[in-house]
Protein backbone atom coordinates (compact mmCIF):
# COMPACT_ATOMS: atom_id res chain seq x y z
CA UNK A 1 0.00 0.00 0.00
CA UNK A 2 2.40 2.46 0.94
CA UNK A 3 4.43 2.03 -3.04
CA UNK A 4 1.25 2.47 -4.06
CA UNK A 5 1.34 -1.08 -5.49
CA UNK A 6 -1.31 -3.10 -3.76
CA UNK A 7 -4.53 -3.52 -5.61
CA UNK A 8 -2.67 -3.30 -8.76
CA UNK A 9 0.21 -5.76 -8.67
CA UNK A 10 -1.17 -9.77 -9.26
CA UNK A 11 0.84 -12.87 -9.52
CA UNK A 12 -0.88 -16.01 -11.36
CA UNK A 13 0.27 -19.43 -11.94
CA UNK A 14 -0.84 -21.36 -15.14
CA UNK A 15 0.29 -25.10 -16.03
CA UNK A 16 1.11 -25.98 -19.72
CA UNK A 17 1.33 -29.87 -20.93
CA UNK A 18 4.12 -29.34 -23.84
CA UNK A 19 8.19 -29.32 -23.57
CA UNK A 20 9.34 -25.26 -23.51
CA UNK A 21 12.24 -25.35 -25.33
CA UNK A 22 14.16 -21.70 -25.27
CA UNK A 23 14.63 -21.36 -28.69
CA UNK A 24 11.19 -21.41 -29.17
CA UNK A 25 10.10 -18.69 -26.40
CA UNK A 26 8.90 -16.65 -28.86
CA UNK A 27 6.10 -19.48 -30.20
CA UNK A 28 5.76 -20.37 -26.42
CA UNK A 29 4.72 -17.10 -25.38
CA UNK A 30 2.11 -16.50 -28.19
CA UNK A 31 0.49 -20.21 -27.41
CA UNK A 32 0.12 -18.62 -24.22
CA UNK A 33 -2.08 -15.56 -24.97
CA UNK A 34 -3.99 -17.90 -27.66
CA UNK A 35 -4.81 -20.38 -25.21
CA UNK A 36 -8.92 -20.27 -23.89
CA UNK A 37 -7.81 -20.53 -20.85
CA UNK A 38 -5.49 -18.03 -20.27
CA UNK A 39 -7.65 -15.55 -22.29
CA UNK A 40 -10.79 -16.23 -19.71
CA UNK A 41 -8.42 -16.25 -16.71
CA UNK A 42 -5.35 -13.90 -17.06
CA UNK A 43 -6.59 -10.82 -14.91
CA UNK A 44 -5.41 -7.20 -16.30
CA UNK A 45 -6.47 -3.88 -15.32
CA UNK A 46 -8.28 -2.22 -17.66
CA UNK A 47 -9.47 1.69 -18.82
CA UNK A 48 -11.91 1.53 -16.08
CA UNK A 49 -9.03 0.96 -13.18
CA UNK A 50 -11.17 -2.50 -12.68
CA UNK A 51 -9.49 -5.49 -12.60
CA UNK A 52 -10.65 -7.52 -15.85
CA UNK A 53 -10.44 -10.83 -18.01
CA UNK A 54 -7.55 -10.12 -20.89
CA UNK A 55 -10.47 -11.88 -22.99
CA UNK A 56 -8.37 -10.59 -26.24
CA UNK A 57 -7.72 -12.16 -29.54
CA UNK A 58 -4.03 -11.57 -29.63
CA UNK A 59 -2.10 -10.98 -32.62
CA UNK A 60 1.22 -10.25 -31.70
CA UNK A 61 3.84 -10.72 -29.20
CA UNK A 62 7.17 -9.35 -28.04
CA UNK A 63 9.39 -11.50 -26.07
CA UNK A 64 12.65 -10.32 -24.04
CA UNK A 65 14.74 -12.87 -22.33
CA UNK A 66 15.50 -11.49 -18.81
CA UNK A 67 18.84 -12.74 -17.36
CA UNK A 68 18.66 -14.83 -14.03
CA UNK A 69 21.76 -16.28 -12.66
CA UNK A 70 21.78 -14.36 -9.11
CA UNK A 71 21.58 -16.87 -5.89
CA UNK A 72 22.38 -13.84 -3.55
CA UNK A 73 21.62 -10.18 -2.97
CA UNK A 74 25.57 -10.10 -3.19
CA UNK A 75 24.88 -7.34 -5.88
CA UNK A 76 23.77 -4.35 -3.75
CA UNK A 77 26.81 -4.14 -1.72
CA UNK A 78 27.79 -1.42 -3.91
CA UNK A 79 25.03 0.79 -2.77
CA UNK A 80 26.52 1.01 0.45
CA UNK A 81 30.03 1.41 -0.31
CA UNK A 82 29.43 4.44 -2.16
CA UNK A 83 27.26 5.97 -0.29
CA UNK A 84 23.29 5.83 -1.41
CA UNK A 85 22.85 3.78 2.14
CA UNK A 86 24.44 4.25 5.07
CA UNK A 87 25.74 1.32 7.24
CA UNK A 88 22.50 0.92 8.84
CA UNK A 89 20.44 1.24 5.24
CA UNK A 90 19.03 4.46 5.28
CA UNK A 91 18.83 6.41 1.73
CA UNK A 92 20.74 9.37 1.38
CA UNK A 93 18.91 12.42 0.41
CA UNK A 94 19.70 14.72 -2.25
CA UNK A 95 18.59 17.79 -4.56
CA UNK A 96 16.81 17.42 -7.33
CA UNK A 97 15.41 20.09 -9.87
CA UNK A 98 11.95 18.90 -10.28
CA UNK A 99 11.42 16.56 -7.49
CA UNK A 100 11.60 18.04 -3.86
CA UNK A 101 11.91 15.09 -2.01
CA UNK A 102 14.82 13.17 -3.74
CA UNK A 103 17.25 10.58 -3.15
CA UNK A 104 21.03 8.74 -3.92
CA UNK A 105 19.34 5.80 -4.62
CA UNK A 106 16.20 6.81 -7.10
CA UNK A 107 18.95 8.93 -8.82
CA UNK A 108 21.41 6.30 -9.35
CA UNK A 109 17.90 3.64 -10.85
CA UNK A 110 16.56 6.57 -13.18
CA UNK A 111 19.38 8.82 -13.80
CA UNK A 112 21.85 7.51 -16.92
CA UNK A 113 25.15 10.50 -16.02
CA UNK A 114 24.31 10.69 -12.48
CA UNK A 115 28.18 10.12 -11.00
CA UNK A 116 26.53 6.15 -8.92
CA UNK A 117 24.70 5.11 -12.05
CA UNK A 118 27.51 2.98 -12.82
CA UNK A 119 27.92 1.08 -9.95
CA UNK A 120 25.42 -1.71 -10.71
CA UNK A 121 27.07 -2.62 -14.42
CA UNK A 122 24.58 -2.71 -17.02
CA UNK A 123 24.89 -6.36 -17.08
CA UNK A 124 23.13 -6.66 -13.45
CA UNK A 125 20.85 -4.29 -14.34
CA UNK A 126 19.35 -6.61 -16.79
CA UNK A 127 19.33 -8.99 -14.27
CA UNK A 128 15.50 -9.88 -13.13
CA UNK A 129 16.37 -9.70 -9.34
CA UNK A 130 17.56 -6.03 -9.92
CA UNK A 131 14.58 -5.01 -12.11
CA UNK A 132 12.26 -6.37 -8.88
CA UNK A 133 14.21 -4.33 -6.99
CA UNK A 134 14.04 -0.95 -9.22
CA UNK A 135 10.24 -1.72 -9.91
CA UNK A 136 9.90 -2.06 -6.07
CA UNK A 137 11.94 1.15 -5.24
CA UNK A 138 9.73 3.34 -7.73
CA UNK A 139 6.20 1.86 -7.13
CA UNK A 140 2.88 2.70 -8.25
CA UNK A 141 1.48 6.44 -8.92
CA UNK A 142 1.14 7.76 -5.52
CA UNK A 143 4.16 6.07 -4.17
CA UNK A 144 5.38 6.95 -0.68
CA UNK A 145 9.46 6.31 -1.10
CA UNK A 146 11.26 4.74 2.05
CA UNK A 147 13.56 6.14 4.08
CA UNK A 148 15.51 2.95 4.62
CA UNK A 149 16.22 0.36 1.57
CA UNK A 150 15.59 -2.59 3.50
CA UNK A 151 11.76 -3.47 2.84
CA UNK A 152 12.47 -2.99 -1.08
CA UNK A 153 15.24 -5.30 -0.74
CA UNK A 154 13.51 -8.14 1.45
CA UNK A 155 10.42 -8.12 -0.63
CA UNK A 156 12.49 -8.31 -3.89
CA UNK A 157 14.62 -11.27 -2.19
CA UNK A 158 11.01 -12.88 -1.38
CA UNK A 159 9.46 -12.33 -5.01
CA UNK A 160 12.48 -13.48 -6.50
CA UNK A 161 12.98 -17.05 -4.40
CA UNK A 162 8.89 -17.61 -4.55
CA UNK A 163 8.97 -17.27 -8.43
CA UNK A 164 11.96 -19.14 -8.65
CA UNK A 165 12.92 -22.63 -9.05
CA UNK A 166 16.38 -23.86 -8.19
CA UNK A 167 18.10 -27.35 -8.69
CA UNK A 168 21.77 -28.18 -7.67
CA UNK A 169 24.33 -29.52 -9.99
CA UNK A 170 25.10 -33.32 -9.08
CA UNK A 171 28.97 -32.85 -9.80
CA UNK A 172 29.24 -29.31 -8.60
CA UNK A 173 26.91 -29.20 -5.74
CA UNK A 174 26.11 -25.54 -7.14
CA UNK A 175 22.45 -24.20 -7.03
CA UNK A 176 20.95 -22.93 -10.45
CA UNK A 177 18.33 -21.59 -11.49
CA UNK A 178 16.55 -23.47 -13.83
CA UNK A 179 13.50 -21.10 -14.81
CA UNK A 180 13.39 -18.96 -17.26
CA UNK A 181 11.97 -14.77 -16.94
CA UNK A 182 10.72 -13.46 -20.20
CA UNK A 183 9.27 -9.53 -20.05
CA UNK A 184 5.91 -9.88 -22.02
CA UNK A 185 3.75 -7.56 -24.37
CA UNK A 186 1.08 -8.25 -26.50
CA UNK A 187 -1.04 -6.77 -29.13
CA UNK A 188 -5.03 -7.17 -30.78
CA UNK A 189 -5.98 -5.11 -33.76
CA UNK A 190 -5.87 -1.96 -32.10
CA UNK A 191 -2.58 -2.22 -31.10
CA UNK A 192 -0.85 -2.79 -27.72
CA UNK A 193 -3.49 -4.47 -24.89
CA UNK A 194 -1.02 -6.18 -22.62
CA UNK A 195 0.19 -5.64 -19.84
CA UNK A 196 -1.25 -2.12 -20.76
CA UNK A 197 -2.80 0.04 -23.63
CA UNK A 198 -0.33 2.69 -22.63
CA UNK A 199 3.36 1.73 -22.34
CA UNK A 200 5.40 2.50 -18.92
CA UNK A 201 8.31 1.55 -17.39
CA UNK A 202 6.60 0.41 -14.18
CA UNK A 203 3.87 -1.30 -16.08
CA UNK A 204 5.04 -4.94 -16.57
CA UNK A 205 4.43 -8.83 -17.05
CA UNK A 206 7.05 -11.05 -16.78
CA UNK A 207 6.73 -14.78 -17.64
CA UNK A 208 8.78 -17.52 -15.23
CA UNK A 209 8.51 -20.58 -16.86
CA UNK A 210 9.69 -23.39 -14.81
CA UNK A 211 10.31 -26.34 -17.86
CA UNK A 212 10.51 -28.95 -15.62
CA UNK A 213 7.42 -29.08 -13.23
CA UNK A 214 5.69 -27.40 -16.51
CA UNK A 215 4.40 -24.58 -15.12
CA UNK A 216 4.31 -20.35 -15.99
CA UNK A 217 3.82 -17.97 -13.17
CA UNK A 218 3.13 -14.55 -14.51
CA UNK A 219 3.95 -11.47 -12.88
CA UNK A 220 2.10 -8.35 -13.37
CA UNK A 221 1.65 -4.55 -12.31
CA UNK A 222 -0.28 -1.86 -14.00
CA UNK A 223 1.54 1.66 -13.24
CA UNK A 224 -1.17 4.04 -11.54
CA UNK A 225 -3.33 5.33 -9.43
CA UNK A 226 -5.70 2.52 -7.06
CA UNK A 227 -9.31 2.71 -6.94
CA UNK A 228 -9.10 3.37 -3.70
CA UNK A 229 -7.65 6.52 -3.65
CA UNK A 230 -9.76 7.99 -6.50
CA UNK A 231 -11.85 10.13 -5.63
CA UNK A 232 -15.75 9.42 -5.91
Amino acid sequence: MKWSMLGRITAQAFNFDQPFHLYKKHEFVSDFFKDPCVVSNLKVIGATGLWEPLERKITNVTVEMVPCTKISMDMFDPLYSCGILSPTGHITKCFHEHYADFDELRKMLMIEDSENYEIISQEDRQEFLFRLFKHLCLGGGLCQYEEVVTPCIETARLIYKDMLSVQKDPETKEIKIVSTVLKVTAYDDSGLCYPSEKDDEQTFAYLIVDPYKRNVYVLYHSYGVPMECLPH
